[in-house]
Formats: C-alpha cells, structure tokens, sequence
C-alpha cells in the first residue's frame, strides 16, 4: 500500500513489479528545492513514475528534515506525480535511520567494498530491519570505478559482478534489487574511447537466477549519466575546465537493458551539469547580476526538459496510467 501521506509516495517494490522487463524507472538525486522542482515538472510532463534519491551527502548539505519536508511540498504541489524515495549509497548506521524514519520507500546499503561474506552479512542485518517496516533494500555486488561524494574506486580496483556470486547473496540476503557493476561509472570522467555496457553480465544474472527457480530480481544501473557533450563544451565556453573527452553511458543502451531486468537507472551527475552550465552562462552573460534567483528559474525549466527527455530514453514515460491501474487508483 502507499505510504500514508497525502502525496502519492510509493514503494520502489511496486514500481518494479510495472517496469520489470518493460522499462526502467528514472532514479535522480536530488539536494535542494530548485532540483526538486525541476524534477517534478519533468516528470508531470513526460507522465512518468520516479525515484527521488538521497544521498548521505544531501541529508547533510541541507539537512534530512528539510529534504523530507521539500519533497512532502512537491508532492502536494504536483498532486498527480507517482515516486518513491531513496536512500543511495548508504551505510548501515544511515540505513537504520532511515528505516526507522518512515518515510523512505527503500534504503541501499552499500557494502561491496567489504569481502563477500561481510557483505552479505552486513545486507543481511539490514534487509531484516527493513522488511520488518515493509521497506525494499538495494545491495551492491562488484564495485563501479569513478568518485561519488565520498565513494571513490580508483581506476583498475573496479570490478563487474560475478554472476555465479549474484544468486547466493540474494537468496542469503533477501535483498530486493540487485545494484550491479556493469560496465557504469560514477562521476563524468566514465570511459575513455567507446565503451558499451555488459548486456552478458545482466543476461547470465537473470539467466542463473531462473535456472535456479528463483523470481526475478531488479537490476539497478549505478553510474548511468551519458555526460552529453553539449553540457561539457557549453561549462567550458562559459569558463569551466572540464575534460573535453569526459564521456558517459551511452543513452541509446538504457531501453535495452531495461529490456533485460534493469528496473532502476540512477542519474545524476547529468543533472550537475546542466545546474553548472545554466549558472556559468547566467552569469557570465550577466556579470553584473548577484540575484540566484534568475538563473534557478532557468535551471529549473532547464531540468525539467532534461528529465522528460531522459524518462522517454528510459521507456517510463507515459507509463503513470499503467502504474494507476496496477495500484487500484
């Protein structure tokens, strides 16, 4: 059931049980109100479902309580929206917390860099906790290379999930999603040259998963911002020094691998570099100007087309009437 709010905040695993081998759910970090708003309109006007995800860094850059209180406003702004929320990234101290908050559909507990057997019992823990609250959790198998706030995987120290190692931590985790390293990145700077994602990882998961006579379970794709080279060569002209080179997923492979079980598509460096151009280009074109005001207006209109634009590569938009029907709304 939904949560008991007067916004239409959902479970991930509801959302799921729709997308699963149809289409992928938008997952996008969010850190204040002009993100959030920008994400809401976006997502109204692609009609599509989505995930409001927050990381640790967000719940202390504007502190947890005013995150939670910016998304209830959202919602009850954008009455017609259909989204979960999301712990990304989180430890077992900051799972807890947000399990025994209330108001996250599902938490991620991130413990791939701990051995296999430590991290299945560290999921372990957790996955109890939150089940207990009717909460899904999300695990991480294998480790993405690249920076995210306080993730760093230098570059060779990466490594794609086994898929022989996939079935035993889910069966001894009960984890509901699968965060699975395949090929993705985190940060701008993901691949050097052309590089596409391991379909043959995401087929062998669901494949032995099957063979086993397990159900399926949702892969997410960490990692997954395109870095479309239009945002770094704009950043740039306006005065920024990014790599020129700096290259991400390639967005033709989301609806593909979508296709294939990946259920959950986590997006948010793109984001960042439309708030960096918008910004550097107000300002640089008004270098007179101190008001942020302007320049938010424009980032959020800015965000919002890029968000419809990403849930139409996703497959998910136009999907709110199906995900109505499938609820009992």
């Amino acid at each position: 059931m939904p949560f008991h709010f007067r916004v239409m905040i959902v479970t991930t695993a509801q959302l799921y049980r729709v997308a699963y081998g149809k289409f992928a759910i938008g997952a996008y970090n969010i850190n204040n109100a002009e993100q959030t708003m920008g994400l809401f309109r976006g997502c109204i006007e692609s009609q599509a479902p989505f995930i409001i995800q927050i990381s640790k860094g967000a719940r202390k850059y504007t502190d947890k309580r005013m995150l939670e209180a910016i998304i209830r406003s959202a919602g009850e702004i954008f009455p017609d929206a259909i989204f979960a929320v999301h712990l990304d990234h989180g430890d077992e101290e900051t799972c807890y917390d947000c399990i025994d908050s209330g108001f996250y559909s599902s938490v991620m507990i991130d413990a791939s860099h701990d051995p296999f057997e430590k991290n299945i019992e560290i999921t372990k823990r957790v996955c109890d906790r939150a089940h207990a609250k009717g909460i899904s959790v999300e695990a991480e198998l294998g480790m993405l290379g690249g920076v995210e706030e306080d993730i760093v995987v230098e570059e060779g120290n990466e490594c794609l999930t086994n898929p022989d190692e996939a079935l035993e931590f889910i069966q001894k985790t009960g984890c509901d999603a699968l965060a699975a390293a395949i090929g993705t990145s985190h940060g701008a700077y993901k691949f050097k040259g052309q590089q596409s994602l391991h379909f043959d990882v995401i087929e062998k998961i669901a494949a032995i998963l099957k063979a086993a006579g397990h159900a399926p379970v949702p892969i997410v794709m960490h990692g997954s911002s395109s870095v479309p080279k239009e945002e770094v060569a704009r950043i740039n002209a306006a005065g920024g020094k990014l790599d020129p080179s700096a290259c991400g997923v390639n967005e033709n492979e989301y609806l593909p691998a979508a296709k294939l079980g990946v259920t959950k598509v986590n997006i948010d460096t793109d984001g960042r570099l439309v708030w960096t151009r918008v910004h550097r280009e107000y300002f640089r074109d008004k270098p007179g100007d101190f008001d942020f005001r302007p320049p938010g207006i424009i980032f959020q209109n800015e965000y919002a087309k890029f968000i419809a634009g990403r849930n139409k590569l996703l497959g998910s938009a136009g999907t709110i009437p199906e995900i109505r029907k499938s609820l009992g709304l």
